[in-house]
């Protein structure tokens, strides 16, 4: 049954920070950025090019997105879904969660995706720019949805100063409500 959910842009740790929950709480997850990868990597195509098709097929993303809904209303579903698009659905869906943001600048995100991804700051500075482009095009586009809304979010974290375990003690505490 749905916990929380939690969001944030490529390279901003919801991942890392999902799975430390994961290990606290002994919960289950559903990532949305995982499904991306792994729907990409079956297509045989990156990360940047199935971001590209599909703002081309704005169904193929609805596809996706349906899978997260359903893992969201599912009563024995997983506890968290980590998806860009969760806080939306959570709010009719399980408004009754709390629906966490996890904010990081460009340029942080630009260097945690250096070191998880490898390549130059430059290089990913300008895969995580290009990456928020497509996003924010195809998610006005398919639900008329601007990421920069933070209108559905119980709790924006801004977490640019802020280390892995800080931001999971913050996260915890307000688990425990």
């Amino acid at each position: 049954m749905l916990q929380a959910t939690i969001s944030g842009p490529p390279g901003s740790g919801t991942s890392t920070l999902v799975e430390g929950i994961c290990k606290n709480r002994n919960w289950s997850s559903l990532n949305g950025g995982e499904v991306f990868r792994e729907q990409a990597k079956e297509r045989g195509l990156t990360v940047e090019s199935f971001s590209e098709l599909c703002r081309e097929d704005l169904d193929v993303d609805r596809l996706l997105d349906e899978q997260l809904k359903l893992g969201m209303a599912d009563m024995n579903g997983p506890a968290i879904i980590e998806s860009r698009l969760a806080a939306w659905w959570a709010m009719e869906i399980a408004p009754h969660v709390p629906r966490i943001h996890i904010s990081t600048s460009i340029e942080e995100r630009a260097k945690r995706l250096m070191k998880r991804d490898g390549g130059t700051y430059s290089e990913n500075f300008q895969r995580a720019t290009n990456r928020h482009s497509d996003d924010q095009h195809r998610y006005q586009s398919l639900y008329g949805i601007s990421l920069d809304d933070m209108t559905p979010y119980t709790h924006v974290i801004e977490a640019d100063d802020l280390d892995e375990s800080k931001v999971l003690s913050m996260v915890l505490k307000i688990l425990e409500g």
